[in-house]
């Protein structure tokens, strides 16, 4: 390498230092109790509140509408334990574990532990083939390599996968309950295996036994059915706009960290409604530049951020929620086709 080269990189590795020290400087690093408290708060309280609600409407099939609600305070949850595994709520790591493991495996149903090293490796290689497990997920392919991999049956689904992405999600819930499961089971490192073991037992002991318990058996599993259906789509449809559509990296690709995390993500634009929905994910850039920045300060930091990159010419791509999942459908529908711009990860190299 030359030294004019060298000279290049050294530059490109400062700016996500100068960028650091800017976002530092505004204070928008440091911790909000108080919004946590609060959002906490109102989590365990509709979670209470609707479990009671359930219990006193007995056998009734406006539980469906229970089994909606309780979804949407699920995901809610599971948007919490997420801020604690970033350690973005409290300043230990004890509390931050306490807090996702009580919102992720005894609220939700999902192993915090198996979850946090899933998706730190995503975020130390978002979009990048072979190292992002989040691209990595069968029966989807999200480049022609994937697809060409796949057997005759996995081909058939790859063609259709563009129309078949939303309908798949319905069982995303189903699926994350059962990968945590395998997580408790198998042999393979867990910290706090026994806490995490017994928290997720008594969340899944305790939900099918008060379904059964309060619903006739067609309603019981009609309640279930409806309730990780919609807990899968909603989680789905809240992560999907945050990378399907974005480029995607080979595993050899050198980008430094700040144009990595940049030209993987996209934003999506809606007001308070939307950052609430999305439990503020749909601030991805900003999420991935600083992963342990309090969720209700992304959005103060994203002028500053999206200034950032306009001076050093990087790609900040935000869009609406429709079209980011029209984006995202796209790409999917041209990996599934064979078309040419699916043929290989893309390459941003500089």
């Amino acid at each position: 390498m030359s030294d004019t080269s060298i000279g290049a990189e050294r530059q490109r590795g400062s700016d996500y230092a100068d960028l650091s020290r800017q976002v530092r400087a505004a204070g928008l690093l440091d911790r909000r109790r108080g919004h946590y408290a609060v959002r906490i708060g109102l989590v365990v309280g509709s979670y209470a509140g609707l479990w009671a609600l359930f219990i006193s409407l007995g056998e009734s099939w406006w539980q469906l509408a229970v089994a909606v609600a309780l979804a949407v305070v699920f995901a809610q949850a599971g948007f919490i334990g997420h801020d604690a595994g970033h350690r973005q709520i409290a300043r230990s790591r004890r509390a931050n574990d306490l807090i996702g493991i009580l919102h992720g495996n005894l609220l939700t149903g999902i192993s915090y532990g198996w979850w946090v090293d899933k998706h730190n490796r995503h975020h130390a290689h978002p979009n990048t083939e072979g190292k992002d497990p989040d691209i990595g997920v069968a029966p989807l392919s999200f480049t022609a390599a994937q697809a060409r991999r796949r057997g005759r049956l996995g081909a058939l689904f790859v063609r259709h996968q563009a129309y078949l992405f939303f309908p798949l999600l319905l069982l995303e819930g189903l699926h994350l309950h059962a990968n945590s499961v395998r997580a408790v089971l198998r042999p393979r490192p867990l910290a706090r295996r026994p806490a995490e073991a017994g928290l997720l037992a008594l969340h899944l002991g305790g939900y099918l036994t008060t379904v059964f318990l309060v619903l006739c058996p067609a309603q019981a599993v009609a309640f279930i059915l409806v309730n990780q259906a919609v807990l899968g789509l909603y989680l789905g449809c809240s992560f999907a706009p945050n990378h399907k559509g974005m480029p995607i990296l080979d595993a050899e690709d050198d980008l430094d960290y700040l144009r990595r995390q940049v030209l993987t993500s996209r934003n999506v634009r809606g007001g308070k409604f939307v950052d609430t929905a999305l439990g503020g994910l749909n601030y991805q850039i900003e999420h991935h530049l600083f992963p342990s920045m309090p969720c209700p300060n992304l959005r103060h930091a994203q002028p500053l951020i999206r200034r950032f990159c306009a001076e050093h010419d990087l790609d900040y791509h935000e869009t609406t929620l429709g079209r980011s999942w029209a984006e995202a459908l796209r790409h999917l529908d041209d990996v599934g086709s064979g078309d040419p711009r699916s043929a290989r990860p893309a390459s941003t190299r500089p």
